[in-house]
C-alpha cells in the first residue's frame, strides 16, 4: 500500500434523518447527492466546506509526520474541480484546480502541502459546472503517503439492553465492510438479558462480518467493563499486538467513515495519541455537542469546552457574533474525550494499564489524564463524528449520578492537587441545592458516593455491581426519584398542576439562598402547587413550593417533589457529617487509591473480573 485512504469523499450521510448539507452544498443551480457520488446540472457550484467535506488540515500539520495531502475523484463531464483551503480565521483561497473537458470516468489528483494550518484551517473538495455543462463526481478520497506498516483497527461495542440500536451499527459497517480496509475485528461485549443474537438480523450480519466479528456475553460490568474487553481481548493476540481499539456506544447512528479518519490518523501520528471522535446531538442532528473539552477535576466539572470550541452549534448556521458559518476552524487540544467514539493505540495500554473499574462515568476522562501523565494526549478529530442523544435530554436526577459522582472524586484523588478544602465546598454546595429544590434522593446518592469514596478502593472491587444494587435500592424509598406521566400523578389531579414560571437568576445568590433556607426551616412556602419546566427548574424557583410537579429532562414525564422537613433535617446531618469526614480522611484514602491503581487497571484484575 503506497496511499493510504485519510477520509473518503461522501455526499449524503447514513440515514434520512441527516442533512445532505453536512456533507456537501449546493450553493447554486441543482446537483443530486447520493452517498458516493454527486451529478451537478449545468451552471451548479457544489461546495465540500462542511462539517464531513472538509479535510482538517490543521491537525493533520500538527499531530502526524505527513506533509502533503491528494484528494482523487472519478470524474465524467465537463467541468471544474478545486481544492479550497481556509485559515484560523475561516478566510477561503484555492490552492489547487483542475478543468475537466468531456471526461469518462477518468481519474483526477489534486494535492496540497499540509504546511500553513498550524492554528487552525482546513482542506475541501469544490465543484463546479458552467451552462451547458454537466459533471458526474464520484469515489472521492483523501489520501496520504502510507507508513510502512498499517497498523489495524479493532471496533469495540459495549451494549446492554439495546440489541437493536447494536444491531443496527453491525449492519452499517458490514455494508460499508468493503471500504473498511483497516477494520481489522469488531468484539461485541453484550451485557445484557436482551441479547443482539436473538434478533432476526443478526445470523445475517454474522454472516457479512465473517470472522471479523467476536460475539461475547459477559456479566454486566458497566461501560468500563463493556469497552475494557475490547482492549483486554486485542491484547491477547499476538498478530494484533499494533492494533488500535477502537470504542463505539451501541445506541449511536454511525457514520463507518468515522472508522477510515480516525484509523488513518492515528497511523500517522508523529507519536501515539489517543484519537477521540465527536459528538453530534442525535435529536438535533445538526448540531456539534462540542468540539474538544476538558474537566475541572477539582471542582467535579466533567465536559467544560476548551477555549475557543464550538458548543451546541449548528452546523448549519453562522455565529450570531461573526456572522461567519459554524467551522471549528480552530485547532484545539483536548483534556479528554467521550467514549461514543474513541480510538486507543496499543502502546498506551501498555504504559497505561487498562482502565479503572468504574462501572461507568467519568471512565473516559480518569484514562485520557492517565494517558496523558505517560505522555499520551488525547486529540479530538473534527469531521469524525457519531450522533449520540443530546445530553441535555437526560434528567441529573437519576442512579447514574452517583457513579458520576464517587468517580469524579477518586479521578480528583488520582489526577488533581485534591484540594479537600475546595472539593468540601462544592459538595456542600451541592447539597444545599439539592435539599433546597426538595430533591431528596438526589440528596442521598451524593452523601452515599462520597461514603463509599472514604471506603477506598476495594469498593471497585467487584467493578461496581453491588453499588449499583445498593444505589437504586436507596434512590427507590424516595418518591421523586420516580417518573410519572403527567396526566397520571399520584394523589394530584391533572387540572389543577398549573405552570408557575421562575424568576430571572438571583442577583445576590448567598442572600436569596439563606432566606430560602430560613423560609423552608420555618415550614413557609410562596405556592402550595405549581408544575415548573425543566429549565426553569432552579433551586431558587422550586424551594417556594410545598409541592412542585416538574418536567424531566427526558420530556417524558415528570417529577413531583414534595417538602418534607424530617428529611431534609436528616440529610443536612448526614451530608454536613460525611463531608466532614472528607476533609479529615480524604488524603489518607487519596493514598490508598494510588496504591491500589496498578493491580485494579491490571489485566490480572479484568481477568478475574471476566471469570475467565
Amino acid at each position: 500500500m503506497t496511499d493510504l485512504t485519510a477520509q473518503r469523499g461522501l455526499y449524503a450521510g447514513p440515514a434520512p434523518i441527516v442533512s445532505k448539507d453536512l456533507y456537501a452544498q449546493v450553493h447554486t443551480g441543482s446537483a443530486v447527492r447520493d452517498r458516493d457520488a454527486v451529478r451537478l446540472a449545468p451552471a451548479t457550484k457544489v461546495s465540500g466546506n462542511t462539517y464531513f467535506g472538509r479535510f482538517p488540515a490543521s491537525y493533520w500539520q500538527r499531530w502526524t509526520t505527513v506533509t502533503e495531502v491528494s484528494v482523487e475523484a472519478v470524474v465524467t463531464g465537463t467541468g471544474l474541480l478545486s481544492m479550497g483551503a481556509s485559515d484560523v480565521e475561516g478566510e477561503p483561497r484555492v490552492v489547487a484546480a483542475e478543468q475537466v473537458a468531456d471526461a469518462k470516468q477518468t481519474k483526477i489528483t489534486l494535492t496540497s502541502k499540509l504546511d500553513k494550518f498550524y492554528d487552525g484551517g482546513a482542506l475541501w473538495l469544490d465543484l463546479e459546472t458552467e451552462g451547458g455543462q454537466t459533471l458526474r463526481v464520484e469515489q472521492v478520497r483523501w489520501t496520504v503517503e502510507a507508513p510502512e506498516k498499517v497498523r489495524p483497527t479493532a471496533v469495540t461495542i459495549c451494549t446492554m439492553n439495546r440489541a437493536d440500536d447494536c444491531l443496527k451499527n453491525l449492519q452499517a459497517l458490514a455494508a460499508d465492510v468493503s471500504s473498511l480496509e483497516t477494520l481489522d475485528a469488531i468484539y461485541v461485549a453484550d451485557q445484557g438479558s436482551d441479547l443482539v443474537e436473538s434478533r432476526d438480523g443478526f445470523e445475517q450480519v454474522a454472516k457479512d462480518l465473517g470472522d471479523k466479528l467476536h460475539y461475547i456475553k459477559q456479566p454486566n460490568l458497566g461501560g468500563a467493563g463493556g469497552f475494557t474487553r475490547g482492549l483486554f481481548e486485542v491484547a491477547g493476540h499476538t498478530a494484533t499486538e499494533h492494533a488500535n481499539v477502537l470504542f463505539m456506544d451501541d445506541d449511536v447512528l454511525l457514520e463507518p467513515d468515522l472508522v477510515i479518519r480516525m484509523t488513518a490518523f492515528s497511523n500517522r501520528a508523529a507519536n501515539p495519541i489517543i484519537v477521540g471522535g465527536q459528538m453530534l446531538n442525535l435529536f438535533h442532528p445538526n448540531q456539534l455537542h462540542v468540539g474538544a473539552e476538558y474537566a475541572r477535576l477539582n471542582t467535579l466539572e466533567p465536559g467544560q469546552p476548551v477555549e475557543h470550541s464550538l458548543t451546541t452549534a449548528d452546523l448549519l448556521g453562522v455565529d450570531e457574533e461573526t456572522l461567519k458559518p459554524n467551522r471549528q476552524e480552530r485547532r484545539l487540544d483536548a483534556g479528554y474525550n467521550g467514549w461514543w467514539s474513541c480510538l486507543i493505540p496499543y502502546e498506551v495500554v501498555q504504559a497505561t494499564g487498562y482502565p479503572l473499574p468504574f462501572f461507568f462515568q467519568w471512565d473516559d476522562a480518569e484514562y485520557s489524564y492517565r494517558a496523558r501523565a505517560h505522555g499520551f494526549p488525547t486529540v479530538t478529530l473534527p469531521g469524525a463524528g457519531v450522533w449520540h442523544a443530546d445530553f441535555h435530554m437526560k434528567d441529573w436526577d437519576e442512579w447514574h449520578r452517583y457513579f458520576n459522582l464517587r468517580n469524579s472524586i477518586i479521578t480528583a484523588a488520582l489526577h488533581s492537587p485534591f484540594n479537600l478544602n475546595l472539593l468540601s465546598r462544592v459538595l456542600l454546595a451541592q447539597l444545599v441545592r439539592y435539599l433546597l429544590g426538595m430533591q431528596y434522593g438526589l440528596s442521598a446518592t451524593l452523601i452515599k458516593a462520597v461514603e463509599d469514596f472514604l471506603e477506598g478502593p476495594q469498593i471497585l472491587r467487584d467493578g461496581g455491581v453491588e453499588a449499583m444494587q445498593e444505589i437504586r435500592r436507596i434512590r427507590d424509598q424516595y418518591p421523586e426519584t420516580k417518573r410519572h406521566k403527567a396526566t397520571d400523578v399520584p394523589g394530584i389531579a391533572s387540572n389543577d398542576i398549573g405552570i408557575i414560571n421562575s424568576a430571572p437568576p438571583p442577583s445576590r445568590t448567598v442572600a436569596v439562598l439563606i432566606k430560602r433556607l430560613l423560609d423552608q426551616t420555618r415550614d413557609r412556602h410562596r405556592f402550595g402547587l405549581g408544575a415548573v419546566p425543566a429549565d426553569e427548574a432552579h433551586w431558587w424557583h422550586t424551594s417556594l413550593f410545598d409541592t412542585v410537579v416538574v418536567t424531566d429532562a427526558s420530556q417524558e414525564g415528570v417529577r413531583v417533589r414534595s417538602y418534607d422537613r424530617a428529611k431534609m433535617f436528616d440529610l443536612a446531618k448526614r451530608g454536613a457529617k460525611v463531608v466532614q469526614r472528607l476533609r479529615k480522611e480524604g488524603a489518607a484514602v487519596q493514598e490508598q487509591y494510588k496504591r491500589a491503581m496498578p493491580e485494579l487497571t491490571s489485566r490480572e484484575n479484568w481477568t478475574r473480573l471476566y471469570d475467565l
